[in-house]
C-alpha cells in the first residue's frame, strides 16, 4: 500500500484558539474543520485539497499546540504536529493579534525553527485595534515580517496564499478523480482510527481509550492493489441524550455529510458489544443514501470462540440489520491486522458492484426467466405483466421495468425480482434499486 503525497503540503500550526480552523475553512472554501470558541477542538490533523491561482496543494489543520501542557491529548497533538511538520513544505504559524505575543508562541516558534522548513508568520484577527497595537511585538520571534489577516473576514488571505504558493508549480493537468471514497462509521471507541492507523502504518488519527476522541471526519489517501482510495474517519455517533455540546452536534452533521460523499461505507462493530441501536441508525442513514456497505466486526481476536461463532454472529447481525442483507460481513482485528487485507479486498468488490452495469439483453433474459418461474400477481382478474427492463444508472445500480400496471406489482414481487437479479450478478455490498413505469397505451 502506498500513501499518496504528490502535492506540496502546507500545515497550519499554532496554539489553541488562534483561528487556525477558521483560516483552514476560508482557504478550502467549505467548513471542514470544526470551529468553536473552545481551545483544543481540532485534535487531529485535518487534510483537504486546496488551490490558489492554479497551484494545487494539500492543506493540513493541526490541533492547538501547547508544548508545556501535560494533558493526555496534548502529548498526542504534539506527535501529530511533529508528523505534520516532518511532511510539510510550508508552515503557516498562526498567532492571535488581539491577545498579542505569549510565552507559548515563543516556545512554538523555537520548535518550528528547528524544522528548517519555510515558515510564514501569520497574525490573525488584525481587523481589531488591539491587534495593531501588538504588531511590533511579533518581530521578536525572528521569523520575518508577519502577514496580517482576518481569517473570519477573509482579509489578507489572498496575500498570504501568494506567499505560501510562490514556489509551487502551476498544475496544468485536467485530472478526473476516480478515487474510491470509503467512510468508516460506527459508535465511539469501536476502533475506526485504529483501523486507519494499521492500514496506513502511521499514527494518522489520535487514539486513546476515551470514546469520541475523533471529533471530525478526516481524509487519508492511499493506493491498494492499483486503486486509489480515500479513507474517511468519522466521529462516532452518540445517543442523543449524550449530545449536549454544539461541537458534538456539528460532528454528527459532519459524519452524515461524509456518508453522503462516500462510495462505500464500512460499518465497524465492536465484537464484544454486538450491534447497538446507534449502529442501526447510522448504517440506516448510509442505506437510505444508497451507499455500498461492508460490515466489519472489529476486536474479533478478543472474543472467546467455538466452531459456530462466526455463523452465530452473522445471524445476529442479519437479524438486527435486515435492511442491509446485501452487505458482506468480515471479522477483523485492527490491533493485529487480522483479515484487514480481506476487508480492503471486499471494499474493492463492493465498489465494483456499486458501479456495475448489466447489458440490456442479459437483464431481460434474467427477467423473462424470473417471470416464467413466478408469474406477477393479479388483482380482480387483471394480472400484472412485465414487458421490458433496462439499467438506467449506477452508484447504486438502478433498473427501470416497463409494466402494464404498477399497482399490481407488490413490494414482495419486486423483492423477488431483485433476488433473481442478484442470483445472476451478486451485487455483493451494494443496494440495487428497481423502479416501475406503466407502458404507454396500457
Amino acid at each position: 500500500m502506498e500513501v499518496i503525497m504528490e502535492k506540496p503540503i502546507v500545515s497550519i500550526i499554532g496554539k489553541p484558539n488562534v483561528g487556525k480552523s477558521t483560516l483552514f475553512n476560508k482557504i478550502v472554501g467549505r467548513k471542514i474543520s470544526i470551529t468553536e470558541d473552545t481551545p483544543g477542538v481540532t485534535r487531529d490533523r485535518i487534510y483537504s485539497d486546496a488551490s490558489w491561482q492554479g497551484r494545487k496543494f494539500l492543506l493540513v489543520d493541526t490541533g492547538g499546540l501547547d508544548l508545556k501542557d501535560e494533558d493526555i491529548f496534548m502529548s498526542s497533538i504534539k506527535g501529530q504536529a511533529d508528523l505534520a511538520l516532518e511532511t510539510s513544505d510550508v508552515i503557516i504559524f498562526v498567532l492571535d493579534g488581539i491577545h498579542g505575543l505569549s510565552p507559548t508562541d515563543v516556545d512554538i516558534a523555537k520548535y518550528l525553527r528547528r524544522s528548517n522548513k519555510k515558515i510564514i508568520l501569520c497574525i490573525n484577527k488584525y481587523d481589531s485595534k488591539s491587534a495593531k497595537d501588538n504588531y511590533y511585538d511579533f518581530f521578536e520571534l525572528g521569523l520575518g515580517i508577519p502577514v496580517l489577516i482576518s481569517a473570519e473576514q477573509g482579509t489578507g488571505v489572498g496575500d498570504l496564499l501568494d506567499i505560501v504558493t510562490s514556489e509551487f508549480e502551476i498544475d496544468t493537468s485536467d485530472e478526473y478523480d476516480e478515487t474510491v471514497r470509503v467512510t468508516l462509521i460506527g459508535k465511539p471507541n469501536v476502533g475506526k482510527s485504529s483501523l486507519i492507523n494499521f492500514i496506513l502504518g502511521e499514527e494518522r488519527s489520535i487514539v486513546t481509550d476515551i470514546p469520541g476522541t475523533t471529533r471530525d471526519s478526516i481524509d487519508s489517501h492511499f493506493i491498494y492493489k492499483d486503486t486509489e482510495l480515500t479513507l474517511v474517519d468519522t466521529a462516532g455517533l452518540r445517543k442523543k441524550k449524550k449530545i449536549n455540546e454544539a461541537v458534538e452536534r456539528y460532528s454528527v452533521i459532519r459524519t452524515l455529510t461524509a456518508i453522503e460523499r462516500s462510495n462505500v461505507c464500512i460499518l465497524l462493530i465492536d465484537a464484544e458489544e454486538g450491534v447497538s441501536e446507534q449502529d442501526s441508525k447510522i448504517v440506516g442513514y448510509a442505506h437510505d443514501n444508497n451507499k455500498a456497505i461492508v460490515v466489519a466486526v472489529n476486536k474479533w481476536d478478543a472474543v472467546t470462540k467455538d466452531n459456530d461463532s462466526i455463523k452465530k454472529y452473522e445471524k445476529s447481525i442479519r437479524e438486527r440489520l435486515p435492511f442491509i442483507n446485501y452487505a458482506p460481513i468480515i471479522f477483523i482485528s485492527a490491533l493485529t491486522g487480522q483479515r484487514v487485507d480481506k476487508l480492503l479486498d471486499t471494499v474493492l468488490i463492493a465498489n465494483n458492484n456499486y458501479n456495475h452495469r448489466i447489458k440490456t439483453s442479459v437483464l431481460n433474459e434474467i427477467l423473462n426467466k424470473a417471470v416464467l418461474m413466478n408469474q406477477p400477481p393479479s388483482d380482480k382478474g387483471k394480472r400484472g405483466r412485465l414487458y421490458f427492463g433496462q439499467q438506467v444508472a449506477t452508484r447504486p445500480p438502478r433498473f427501470l421495468l416497463s409494466v402494464n400496471d404498477k399497482e399490481l406489482f407488490h413490494f414482495s414481487y419486486i423483492r423477488y425480482i431483485e433476488n433473481q437479479i442478484r442470483e445472476s450478478y451478486s451485487f455483493i455490498g451494494t443496494p440495487i434499486k428497481i423502479d416501475l413505469k406503466n407502458r404507454s397505451g396500457d
